[in-house]
């Protein structure tokens, strides 16, 4: 393995209602703390179970958030964006960059609980073939001496 990360970067709007907790989850980042090196972004860090983030299902722990409500949250201080949030609003739009890590090599699908690997059948028949093939070999072999 070589060491590189792969990311895939999406972008997507999402359209949340405050409910009685907030928005159900908690940020971390600004200009004054740094939560990825090099990046002054705003990110989520904690859903908050049964909010109004969590009820929707699309924000995600380690998401960052591009906007609220159209208001870009560059170049911000952790404090700001805390605020730019408390005081969005009732209906609140978030514009949202999921940044998903590629696997490398092949996908396949395999249900939970499911072994890796080669599937036991794949290995098995050409076994059992070539012991066959083996075996009449062998005996033709006898059949001449």
């Amino acid at each position: 393995m070589n060491g590189r990360v792969d990311y895939f970067v999406t972008e997507e709007e999402i359209n949340l209602t405050r409910g009685p907790s907030g928005l159900g989850f908690n940020i971390v980042g600004g200009t004054d703390q740094q939560y990825v090196s090099n990046d002054s972004g705003i990110y989520v860090s904690r859903i908050k179970e049964n909010g109004a983030a969590a009820l929707d299902g699309r924000l995600q722990e380690g998401d960052k958030i591009l906007s609220v409500n159209g208001r870009d949250l560059r170049n911000l201080l952790h404090q700001d964006a805390v605020d730019l949030f408390r005081n969005a609003g009732y209906a609140v739009s978030l514009r949202v960059q999921h940044r998903l890590q590629v696997q490398n090599g092949p996908i396949g699908h395999r249900s939970e609980g499911e072994p890796s690997g080669i599937p036991i059948a794949l290995v098995l028949v050409p076994v059992f073939a070539l012991t066959m093939v083996a075996a009449w070999a062998f005996m033709r072999y006898r059949q001449q001496l």
